[in-house]
């Protein structure tokens, strides 16, 4: 099987799922890129592990987007535990909580339900997800991209190694530690069809950094998204000048242009704590190993489909 086999590119508007936290920037950078992007329908939201203040920042985001209303779940709606980063509140300012009004395992359900070709796109740890697998065994997920994993010397060509990942097999994963019982549940489950897994030694290979952000510039009133999303990394670059590495911008870029990426067939490796993987063939399993970054902003603007940007609706409290 070629790296490219069975990650087609289609032009139409793709349905997404995505399940997201608030525990970094990098999340919600990514809602706002994708909430109006002309290649994404975004079509449900569910949040880990989804407490009122998480679900008010997303909401906000949302609103200055000009995205809504959208499905949302938490889940443990109502939850109390601190989730959400200083940054957040930093740039956003006060924003009033909000209740979820479902939880995430049945948001995801439905969601598949009535949307059977949704790619379901995953930015934190996959308790959402293993609930999910478990409460609704009838549930099937055509296509699986996550932001977690890694793929080390064995999988990477030298040309291609990052130098603070060389000489490594095995490392640290935060999506897939988070719940390792949910990563492997998700990684074997049938009702998964294909697995595109947007590792670490990638994440790390592209910044938001000063020269990101100049690049961004002049598309940043093409739409609402773009704006949000420069003015949150102008904020964080106040304090951060190094920038922020793209994690969850680049897993979604992998949704709509996987071809922008090298990929292999693997199977997964759980090892002491650490994740890895190994070449495998009928799998069903694909791991990045390399990214064109040259053409990472391209797919983060939209192209030449973009609509014209909106004026959010006022806040409501």
């Amino acid at each position: 099987m070629s790296s490219d086999e069975g990650l087609g590119e289609s032009r139409a508007r793709q349905p997404v799922v995505f399940d997201m936290e608030t525990s970094d920037p990098d999340d919600v950078l990514a809602l706002a890129l994708i909430a109006d992007h002309p290649a994404f329908e975004l079509v449900a939201l569910t949040v880990n592990p989804g407490t009122d203040a998480q679900l008010g920042v997303v909401t906000e985001v949302l609103r200055r987007v000009g995205v809504g209303p959208i499905p949302m779940g938490s889940r443990t709606p109502g939850a109390t535990r601190e989730a959400v980063s200083p940054f957040h509140f930093a740039w956003l300012g006060h924003v009033p909580p909000v209740r979820a009004e479902a939880v995430s395992s049945e948001v995801l359900a439905e969601a598949f339900r009535r949307f059977p070709r949704a790619v379901l796109l995953t930015g934190a740890p996959l308790h959402n997800l293993r609930l999910a697998l478990k409460a609704h065994p009838e549930m099937r997920i055509e296509r699986w991209v996550a932001q977690g994993g890694f793929a080390g010397d064995n999988l990477v060509p030298p040309a291609h190694q990052l130098p603070k990942f060389v000489g490594r097999e095995l490392c640290e994963s935060h999506n897939f530690g988070g719940d390792s019982k949910g990563t492997l549940l998700a990684l074997g489950a049938p009702q998964i069809g294909v697995r595109q897994l947007v590792s670490k030694n990638v994440t790390h290979a592209l910044a938001w950094d000063g020269a990101f952000h100049a690049l961004m510039a002049p598309h940043r009133t093409a739409r609402a998204g773009l704006a949000v999303a420069y003015d949150a990394m102008s904020r964080y670059q106040e304090a951060h000048p190094e920038g922020k590495l793209l994690h969850d911008p680049l897993a979604a870029a992998a949704v709509i242009e996987p071809g922008i990426f090298t990929w292999s067939e693997v199977e997964v490796i759980h090892a002491r704590g650490q994740w890895g993987a190994r070449a495998a063939s009928g799998t069903a399993t694909f791991m990045t190993t390399s990214v064109d970054t040259a053409r990472v902003l391209g797919v983060l603007i939209g192209g030449a489909q973009r609509p014209p940007m909106r004026q959010p609706p006022p806040r409501t409290e």
